[in-house]
C-alpha cells in the first residue's frame, strides 16, 4: 500500500464536516500556509527555496480532490499527465529557468475550456464526452506558456447554465451536483460552480471560470473568493464552448486580489482567432501591469458611484448592512462616493441575444472539433441527443432555453438580432453602467455582488468581486426548488466593483485597497467541508 493510500484511509473519517482548519501547516518542519489559504507568492517562495517541488504540489492537490470530491463534485476529471508536466517544470526550475510566477502552479479550468490532451471537454454533457479539438484553446495555451499546470477540469452548471429552466447551479449530467463548502448542500452559484468550490477550499491554487452573466462572480461570492469578469474581448474565447460571442468572457477565480491579477496578466491579450480581442486598446506588450497597479492607497481620491435606483429593495438586510458599512470604509479611505443613477434602471431585456448567439456560436464550436463521436453539428442535434439519452436526465431537467432559442427561427446574422443587440448596448451603455460612469466621472460603480451581474453583462463590461461578509451563524436556512441551501449560517456574500470597458487595472487597484483594509476572508468563518491533507504530507515520497 502506498503512503498516499494510507493517508487517504487514515483521513477518510476526519474530513467530513471538519470545521475551523488552521491557516498554517508545516513543510519539512518549516511553518507553511494551509493549501486552503496559500497564495502564489507562498508557493513561489517555497518552490524557489526547495521546500517542495511541483510534483509534491500536484500530489497534494490530487489527494485533496480525491478526499472531498465524492461529496462536493467540484472536479469532473483530473489531468493524467499532471505529474509528468510537474516533473518537467521542476527540471526547468532546477536548471535555472522559470516562466514566471505561475511556473509549476496547479490550476483547474472550467470544463468548457478545451484542451487537446487526454482530458474531455464536455460542458457537463455526455454529448461531448470523447469529442476532441485540434489543439488547445487559447486560454490553455496561455496558461501553459506561463508555466501553470492544468490540473483538471472543474464541474459546472451544464452548458454553462444554458439548457434548462428547472435545473440547479452546479449540476451537470457528466459531473453531478456540485455543492459549496461553507454549509452542507450549499448552492455553489453558477455556472463556474466547480471552479468556485475548488478554489475556495484549496483543491488547486486558483481556477478559471467563464461568464456570460454572473457565472464567475456568483460562484466567487459563494466561495468567499475574488473573481474577475473581464471586459468581453480582453481574454480569448477560441475553443471555449460558447453561449454568446457578444457576452462570453473568461477570467480567474482566486482567494486574493493579487493572485487573480497575476492570472489575468497571463491570460489577457490579442488572439487572431477571436476578433473581439482586436478591440483591446493596447498592443500585447503594453497591456497594463495589473499586479503593479495594486496599491493599498488606491481608494484615496477615487470617485465611487452607487446607482441607488437599481438597488434591490428585497435584498437581505444582512447583505445590505454590510454593503453600507463597506461604503463607509471606502469613504474613510479617502474615496468620494456619489449617487450615480441609471437612466434605464430596469431594462426590459429578453433572451433573444443569447438564444440567437447560441444557435450560431455552438455550431461554430461543433464544426471545429477534430473528432465528433456522435456527429452533432447544430443545436437541434444537441437537443435531440439530450432528449433521447437517459444519461442527460431529460425531462427532469428540461431543454427550455434551447427550445426558446430554436423557436426564434433565426440566428445572430438576422436583422432582428441586430436590433435587439442595439437595445442591449443602450441599456448597458448610455442608459446603464457606462452612462453612469461617464456622466459622473467615476472610477467605478459599486454594488452587492448579488445585484451586479446583469448591470455589466449586456454590454460586456468588467467586474471584480471580492468577499464582503457572511450570514450569521444563527441565520435561517432557505432552499431552492432542488433542495440546495441558498442562504444559511456562515454562507459568504460579496461586493463588486464595476467599470468601463478595459478598466480592469483600475478595478483591481480599488478592490485590492478594499481587501487590504477589511481582510474579510481571513477573518471570516472557515468552510465546514475541507480536506485535511496538507502539502507537508506529500513532500519527499
Amino acid at each position: 500500500m502506498t503512503r498516499l493510500a494510507r493517508l487517504l484511509i487514515a483521513a477518510s473519517a476526519a474530513w467530513l464536516g471538519f470545521a475551523g482548519i488552521g491557516n498554517c501547516s508545516t513543510v519539512k518542519g518549516v511553518p507553511f500556509p494551509s493549501l486552503t489559504e496559500v497564495t502564489i507568492d507562498d508557493l513561489e517562495e517555497g518552490l524557489s527555496r526547495g521546500l517542495f517541488t511541483s510534483v509534491d504540489l500536484v500530489r497534494a492537490y490530487l489527494a485533496r480532490i480525491e478526499q472531498v470530491n465524492p461529496l462536493l463534485r467540484a472536479v469532473n476529471e483530473v489531468n493524467p499527465d499532471a505529474l509528468d508536466i510537474a516533473a518537467e517544470l521542476d527540471a526547468m526550475r532546477a536548471n535555472g529557468t522559470t516562466l514566471g510566477p505561475l511556473h509549476g502552479i496547479p490550476i483547474l479550468i472550467k470544463d468548457n475550456i478545451a484542451t487537446a490532451d487526454k482530458m474531455n471537454n464536455t460542458a457537463g454533457s455526455f454529448a461531448l464526452v470523447g469529442a476532441k479539438v485540434p489543439h488547445d484553446s487559447t486560454m490553455a495555451v496561455k496558461l501553459r506558456e506561463a508555466g501553470a499546470i492544468i490540473l483538471g477540469k472543474a464541474n459546472l452548471s451544464q452548458w454553462a447554465n444554458y439548457r434548462s429552466s428547472n435545473s440547479s447551479s452546479g449540476w451537470s449530467a457528466y459531473g453531478g451536483q456540485a455543492t459549496g463548502a461553507y454549509y452542507p448542500n450549499e448552492d455553489p452559484g453558477g455556472s463556474s460552480s466547480g471552479s468556485g468550490v475548488a478554489a475556495s477550499i484549496g483543491l488547486c491554487l486558483a481556477t478559471l471560470g467563464t461568464e456570460t452573466s454572473g457565472s464567475i462572480i456568483s460562484p466567487s461570492q459563494k466561495g468567499s473568493l475574488v473573481g474577475i469578469k473581464p471586459t468581453v474581448g480582453l481574454t480569448s474565447r477560441y475553443l471555449v464552448i460558447p453561449i454568446s460571442s457578444h457576452q462570453d468572457t473568461i477570467g480567474p477565480m482566486a482567494r486574493t486580489v493579487k493572485d487573480a491579477a497575476i492570472i489575468l496578466q497571463a491570460i489577457a491579450g490579442h488572439d487572431p482567432r477571436d476578433n473581439y480581442t482586436s478591440t483591446i486598446p493596447w498592443e500585447d506588450s503594453k497591456i497594463p501591469d495589473y499586479v503593479s497597479a495594486l496599491n493599498v492607497s488606491s481608494l484615496s481620491g477615487a470617485r465611487i458611484g452607487i446607482p441607488y435606483n437599481t438597488l434591490n429593495p428585497n435584498a437581505s438586510t444582512v447583505e445590505m448592512t454590510a454593503f453600507w458599512s463597506a461604503i463607509d470604509t471606502m469613504k474613510s479611505a479617502g474615496a468620494t462616493v456619489v449617487g450615480a443613477n441609471f437612466t434605464v434602471p430596469s431594462p426590459n431585456t429578453t433572451s433573444i441575444v443569447l438564444g440567437a448567439d447560441f444557435v450560431s456560436d455552438l455550431a461554430v464550436y461543433l464544426d471545429s472539433l477534430s473528432h465528433n463521436p456522435y456527429n452533432l453539428h447544430t443545436l437541434e442535434d444537441i437537443r435531440n441527443f439530450t432528449q433521447n439519452s437517459s444519461l442527460e436526465f431529460f425531462p427532469d431537467r428540461d431543454t427550455a432555453r434551447w427550445d426558446g432559442a430554436l423557436e426564434l427561427g433565426y440566428n445572430n446574422s438576422d436583422i432582428r438580432f441586430w436590433e435587439e443587440y442595439q437595445r442591449n448596448l443602450y441599456w448597458g451603455g448610455e442608459g446603464g453602467l457606462l452612462g453612469a460612469i461617464e456622466r459622473n466621472d467615476l472610477d467605478a460603480v459599486v454594488l452587492p455582488t448579488s445585484q451586479a451581474a446583469a448591470k455589466a453583462a449586456i454590454q460586456g463590461a468588467p467586474i471584480v468581486t471580492l468577499p464582503l461578509g457572511y450570514y450569521p451563524a444563527t441565520w435561517n436556512v432557505t432552499r431552492n426548488a432542488r433542495g440546495l441551501v441558498q442562504q444559511g449560517p456562515n454562507i459568504p456574500f460579496g461586493i463588486s466593483f464595476l467599470g468601463g470597458m478595459f478598466e480592469e487595472e483600475k478595478l483591481l487597484a480599488l478592490a485590492y485597497a478594499f481587501e487590504q483594509r477589511t481582510l474579510v476572508r481571513k477573518k471570516g468563518p472557515r468552510p465546514v467541508i475541507v480536506p485535511n491533507l496538507e502539502l507537508g504530507d506529500f513532500v519527499g515520497f
